[in-house]
Parts: C-alpha cells; sequence; structure tokens
C-alpha cells in the first residue's frame, strides 16, 4: 500500500473507533467527513459498514496483541509486565474505543481474542503463584478487577503512564498480596 493510502485507511479506522464508541449510528460519509477523506474513497475499501467495523476490530485487537508482546507477561518480573501491559492497553483503550460487546460477539474475532484473555489469565495466576497477588479471591477476580480498572483508567485525563502507575498500585493494593 502507498504510504498516503496506509495514512488514509489509518484515519478512517481510527475515527471510524472513536464516531462509533460515540454514536452506532455514525455513516461511513460521517467518518471519511471527519477523517478528512473522500468518501468514494471509503467505500472502495470497505464496502458495508460492517466491513468498516470489523477492519476496527481487527485493528484493535492487532494493538493488544502487541501490547501483549511488548510486555512479556511470561518472561518479565510481574510489576514491570504488569505495568507494561496496563500503560498499553490504556493507549490501545483510547485510540480503539470500540463498543466491547459487540466485539465480543463477532465470530471472526473470537479465537484472537480468547487467546490473549488466556494470556493474560496466565499471567495473573503466574503473579499469584509468585505472591505478588492475593490466592484467597474468587476465581477470575483479579482478572474482571483489571479489566474494570483499566477501563476507568482509560476515561481518565492523565496521561498513559501516569494512569498506569495509579492502575497498577491500585491493583496491587486492593488484591495484591499483604
Amino acid at each position: 500500500m502507498r504510504a498516503d493510502a496506509t495514512r488514509n485507511l489509518e484515519a478512517v479506522l481510527t475515527t471510524g473507533a472513536r464516531m462509533l464508541a460515540h454514536d452506532p449510528s455514525a455513516s461511513i460519509s460521517a467518518i471519511a467527513a471527519e477523517a478528512g477523506i473522500d468518501r468514494r474513497t471509503v467505500y472502495r475499501r470497505f464496502a458495508s459498514r460492517e466491513e468498516l467495523l470489523s477492519a476496527i476490530y481487527d485493528s484493535r485487537l492487532t494493538a493488544v496483541e502487541q501490547v501483549v508482546r511488548a510486555a512479556r507477561l511470561t518472561e518479565t518480573a510481574v510489576p514491570v509486565a504488569l505495568h507494561r501491559y496496563v500503560e498499553g492497553i490504556i493507549e490501545v483503550n483510547r485510540a480503539w474505543p470500540v463498543e466491547l460487546t459487540r466485539m465480543r460477539a463477532e465470530p471472526s474475532i473470537q479465537d484472537r481474542r480468547n487467546r490473549l484473555t488466556a494470556e493474560v489469565e496466565t499471567f495473573l495466576q503466574r503473579a499469584t503463584d509468585e505472591g505478588f497477588l492475593r490466592a484467597d479471591v474468587p476465581d477470575g477476580w483479579a482478572g474482571r478487577l483489571l479489566i474494570q480498572l483499566l477501563h476507568l483508567a482509560s476515561r481518565e485525563d492523565m496521561d498513559a503512564p501516569r494512569a498506569a502507575d495509579l492502575l497498577v498500585e491500585t491493583f496491587l493494593s486492593g488484591v495484591g498480596a499483604r
């Protein structure tokens, strides 16, 4: 793809993610206008809103996969890996604020999403096994709490590193080992 085509695609996808999160009925024409791209260009790439939505979901998952790889959840010290993961996910949530309920139901992305969820759950079990998290909380509690804290931190008006610092401190104080 040419550099300008790549930039246009990225603009359409990120603008689409933002607009659809704010207004799920946003049209392709409105998204194209907001992105500063001719709607015909968008329609050549995406024949329908569903195709555009699928591409947005794919882009979000690709970004999450990159965060999980960069965090090195299996080999880096738990607090460092947790911070890397949290900071990266806050940035992904801000760049790709798509409606996740619908994303979870999309069959084409279910396997990728399940694999990522399993990697994070394995990491949280490792954190528990190594004494960073309490073992006396219900199964899945730490993961569900982390997801909620990530959503909250993503909406805060502070830079991602500071939000990650606060989230990790809160998480490890709340479900961290005593």
